[in-house]
Order: C-alpha cells, then sequence, then structure tokens
C-alpha cells in the first residue's frame, strides 16, 4: 500500500461519547472527531442519535469507511479524516479541491497562481502534506481579487 493510500486507510475507530468517534489511520495519524452538526443537518445521519446504533462503529470497506448497525450507514475515511483536521483548526485537503473546481483551475493552473510546484499542490489536494495556512490565504486572497477584477 502506497503512502497516498495510507493516509486515509483507516487502522482504528472507537465511538466516544456525545457523538465522537476516536480515529487512527494507517500513516499513523490520530483524530478524535466530532460528528454532531453532520447528524444534526443530514437527515440520512439522523438515526446516528441513538447510542446504540452509534456505538457499533467499526471499520469497513476495506478500511476506507466506518460503518454503523448492519452497514446500512457509513461515512467515508477521507470526509471524517478532513472533517477532523477542519476541527482541529487545520486546514482540510478538501478545500483545495473545492477552490480549484470553484475557480475553474486545473492543476498547473492553481500551482502557476500559488508560486508552488504541480507536485506539491497534488501533496495538498489529496491531503499527502499539511496545507500550510499561508498557501490557504493565498488562494482565499486570489479568489477574493479575481471576483474584484484585480487579479494577475
Amino acid at each position: 500500500m502506497s503512502k497516498r493510500q495510507d493516509i486515509f486507510h483507516l487502522s482504528g475507530v472507537k465511538p466516544l461519547d456525545k457523538l465522537r468517534l476516536a480515529l487512527a489511520y494507517a500513516d499513523g495519524a490520530e483524530f478524535e472527531v466530532d460528528l454532531t452538526e453532520w447528524v444534526r443537518s443530514a437527515s440520512v445521519l439522523k438515526p446516528l442519535r441513538k447510542a446504540a446504533l452509534f456505538s457499533t462503529a467499526r471499520i469497513g470497506a476495506f478500511g476506507r469507511a466506518v460503518e454503523f448497525g448492519d452497514g446500512e450507514i457509513d461515512l467515508a475515511g477521507d470526509n471524517l479524516r478532513n472533517l477532523a483536521v477542519e476541527q482541529a483548526g487545520g486546514i482540510g485537503h478538501e478545500r483545495i479541491w473545492n477552490w480549484m473546481h470553484d475557480n475553474g483551475l486545473t492543476i498547473d493552473q492553481a500551482a502557476a497562481v500559488l508560486g508552488i510546484s504541480r507536485r506539491m499542490l497534488i501533496y495538498y489536494r489529496n491531503g499527502e502534506k499539511r496545507i500550510p495556512r499561508h498557501i490557504w490565504l493565498a488562494c482565499v486572497g486570489w479568489e477574493t481579487l479575481q471576483k474584484h477584477g484585480a487579479a494577475a
């Protein structure tokens, strides 16, 4: 298994109280994630409010998801990791995906805009490397200037 695959491969899941999960990934990263907002806002997740169902959390889908009950509800490991990173004050990799998509940027265009290598942008976008705050601020700044017609 390559490093890229390891970052989203779950090696441990433990249900905690108050709709929280302790997650461990094959790359050694460990997170605690609070699912309260997801469960509140997504009708398909409302059954997880029942402690008996939530307590059945386990690794599923070849280590790529957390399953509950008989597998009727599952949450992707990459989405959970992104949420955990965001909740811990970091910048989740999905922000780069969304920024590129929302602005119609290719990998080459986005790397040029940010003044970084194509490879480094791919690391950030895929979650293989932590996104530094200054890179995310550059994304936000560029998009703001673009909207006001001032981007170079």
